[in-house]
């Protein structure tokens, strides 16, 4: 089994060679898609204006407002129908969220630290984005036991709140693959790979790739960190690799791109 996610750039650019992808791969699949980009657009043609915030690491995310989640809401689970209607002609899928059956359990954010205007610390309201605390996997057994495809939003669910989430979609998908020790986690990005001086680097050990990610962008330096982490948790191979090509999944499986175990 593979757990495959995909950024929003990747799922603006290059969904269709995506779903074949997915299509092609003899194996069973969890696609955890993104679509960051698609909610900006949206949100701003319904008068919804997109927040971000910067953490005092300097890292930019998104502020999920109650009205942008709801816009988030919606974008999500448009992607996630489309795959499913081009995947279904060929194999099983289902499409879910956190929520069905308690798929993928978060905890609001109840206060986060900021960098504001006057780059100072502040400490404001979490908003409507989560972090993970548990994945069932005794639910994504049993889907798998019925489903080729299972296709994931990256919206978790907050038991105690009663309500969906926004969450990293990268982190959504280590979650998966941890909990489920995956064979493989493919992280589809707008890049061939991790990058150092303009050139690919093929292999990592999970001591090199912690090391590798103190000189990496914030983007880069988290997925070489949850990679990592994954490892150590049982998953057998991490790729990150472009999601942009013809055949993304194929070249991944093919180790193009870069390679942390």
């Amino acid at each position: 089994m593979i757990v495959v996610k995909a950024g929003g750039r990747v799922i603006k650019n290059n969904f269709d060679n995506v779903i074949k992808s997915i299509i092609n791969v003899n194996d069973k699949v969890i696609f955890v898609h993104g679509g960051g980009d698609q909610v900006t657009e949206t949100s701003k043609k319904l008068g919804v204006e997109p927040k971000f915030v910067i953490s005092p690491e300097g890292i930019k995310s998104r502020y999920t407002t109650k009205e942008e989640l709801e816009v988030f809401i919606m974008v999500m689970s448009l992607i996630s129908r489309q795959a499913l209607a081009k995947i279904s002609s060929h194999k099983k899928a289902i499409a879910i969220t956190g929520a069905d059956g308690e798929a993928i359990i978060a905890e609001r954010k109840k206060k986060i630290i900021i960098i504001d205007e006057r780059n100072r610390k502040r400490i404001i309201d979490g908003g409507y984005t989560g972090k993970i605390k548990s994945v069932n996997v005794d639910l994504f057994k049993n889907l798998l036991s019925q489903f080729d495809v299972i296709i994931v939003a990256p919206l978790a669910y907050d038991k105690e709140e009663g309500t969906l989430l926004n969450v990293d979609g990268d982190q959504m998908a280590f979650a998966i693959a941890s909990s489920l020790k995956s064979d493989v986690l493919i992280l589809l990005t707008d890049v061939e790979g991790v990058l150092v001086d303009n050139k690919v680097v093929p292999k990592l050990s999970v001591a090199e790739a912690k090391e590798l990610s103190k000189k990496v962008g914030t983007g880069m330096n988290r997925k070489l960190l949850m990679s990592t982490e994954a490892i150590e948790n049982g998953v057998k191979k991490v790729i990150i690799s472009s999601g942009l090509s013809p055949s993304p999944i194929e070249d991944a499986l093919k180790d193009r791109g870069t390679v942390v175990e």
